[in-house]
């Protein structure tokens, strides 16, 4: 395995890693400002008391994801210098960006959303719980504005330093709202939406059967569902928006998504199968005209085929067909899901159908898997290109790194990873068994259940 296939195992699988955690702190935060602000509303301690339990998850999820985040910083260096050099003028706006408008906004609240409950009015908490959850969206915004710029740059022009080549922003603008940032945030903050969504659904159904904290989960679960549920349609229709804008941006990328070799109108659309990249074709079921009107709007749209760039200029074709269809396929299935739980609560029966609250429980880990898989075809799609019909993924790595060095690094980092997953679930899971604080009782001494009026969606 020579050295640039380990760089980029390497980083693949640091942000991969890293990529679990910012969109549950993104899913929670939106979940933590519905709750308080319920609780405001309606002055039940039950918010009260969801918003206190599920703050010590999102300050778990952010203090690992930091912690993870950083490595990232330093690969750009040490594996990638020669990319970094060419891009740093891009990255450098848009990383500013994130540590002034994002993470300084972030972390300042964060301390008075962990320990300002008894200290601060309930109008400021509330501020403050709004201000994170603001700046964790700021965070994605910079960061998914960075990486569409390698998707679709804009705004740029090459200029050339004691004769070695750079890019650099003449316009910061045309950066931020480059051809596919835009599509691409909004289709990222669903997934992030659902996976915050879909922990919490997890966790209060767990709660469901085992007979455990029954009002707290009843109430955690209707928020729950009704933002699961929200997203995951939201979802479908950011994913249409998105893979016209790849269509239209990066016809290459599309192709490969769909293993569509000729250029055709009444282009079909893959439901399940495989790619055939021996007689190039697609085996499986598939629907005539729907990809060239999910494109277009229009069964006649032609879509170009893969037979329409020359073979060096392909993505991995099979990889990015399975990783595209796995993505869709989870997030259809989601929306099933969250239809189904909300249905079931909002007419009573959900605690009868132990099959669907066991799904419920399982359920966490469809966004997880929809998120890594739709950032893998994202990534793979784009290849042969670091950055898209500028630099070559071979031409950014550092002149000076060893096989040997990165190797090692390689495996010490996943050993750590793993490490630090395994103390993220016992944490995690100290937390749910544990479950939420009984300090906000009524002067019954019982929790008091919200009524279908409070928590209606």
């Amino acid at each position: 395995m020579d050295v640039l296939t380990l760089a980029r195992i390497q980083f693949g699988a640091t942000i991969a890693f890293h990529y679990i955690y910012p969109p549950l702190s993104i899913g929670l935060g939106v979940l933590l400002v519905c709750m308080e602000g319920l609780w405001l509303k309606t002055k039940n301690p039950v918010y009260h008391q969801m918003a206190r339990f599920w703050t010590k998850v999102f300050a778990l999820t952010f203090a690992i994801g930091v912690a993870t985040g950083i490595v990232m910083e330093f690969e750009f260096g040490t594996n990638w210098a020669t990319y970094s050099r060419y891009v740093g003028d891009v990255f450098g706006s848009a990383l500013a960006a994130e540590g002034i408008f994002a993470f300084f906004l972030e972390s300042g609240f964060l301390a008075v959303l962990l320990f300002g409950w008894d200290k601060v009015s309930r109008k400021l908490h509330f501020f403050s719980t709004c201000m994170v959850c603001l700046g964790a969206h700021f965070s994605a915004i910079w960061i998914v504005v960075a990486n569409s710029w390698m998707q679709t740059p804009a705004g740029y022009q090459i200029v050339s330093h004691n004769g070695v080549e750079r890019a650099e922003i003449f316009d910061f603008w045309q950066l931020v709202f480059n051809p596919s940032s835009m599509d691409r945030l909004f289709h990222t903050l669903c997934g992030a939406w659902q996976a915050g969504a879909f922990l919490v659904v997890s966790v209060s159904a767990w709660y469901l059967l085992k007979k455990r904290h029954l009002d707290f989960a009843r109430a955690s679960l209707r928020v729950g569902l009704t933002v699961a549920l929200a997203g995951s349609l939201l979802q479908l229709v950011s994913g249409d928006s998105s893979a016209r804008g790849v269509g239209k941006n990066q016809p290459e990328k599309l192709a490969a998504f769909e293993g569509l070799y000729n250029t055709t109108s009444n282009a079909p659309l893959t439901l399940i199968g495989w790619v055939d990249e021996q007689n190039q074709k697609v085996v499986g079921i598939q629907w005539p005209g729907l990809l060239s009107w999910l494109v277009y709007h229009d069964t006649s749209g032609v879509v170009t085929g893969l037979n329409a760039f020359a073979p060096e200029d392909r993505p991995p074709i099979t990889a990015s067909f399975l990783f595209f269809h796995g993505m869709v396929g989870i997030g259809f299935t989601l929306i099933a899901i969250a239809a189904l739980g909300f249905l079931y609560f909002r007419d009573g029966t959900l605690h009868e159908r132990r099959w669907l609250l066991w799904i419920l429980v399982f359920s966490v880990l469809g966004p997880q898997i929809a998120n890594q898989l739709g950032w893998f075809a994202a990534e793979v799609g784009r290849q042969p290109w670091i950055v898209y019909h500028l630099m070559r993924t071979p031409a950014g790595l550092s002149a000076v790194v060893e096989k040997n060095v990165v190797l090692t690094s390689l495996i010490l980092f996943t050993f750590i990873y793993f490490l630090l997953f395994a103390v993220f679930i016992y944490l995690l899971n100290d937390k749910i068994q544990h479950g939420p604080d009984d300090a906000d009782l009524t002067p019954s001494g019982k929790l008091a259940l919200p009524t279908k009026t409070e928590i209606a969606p």
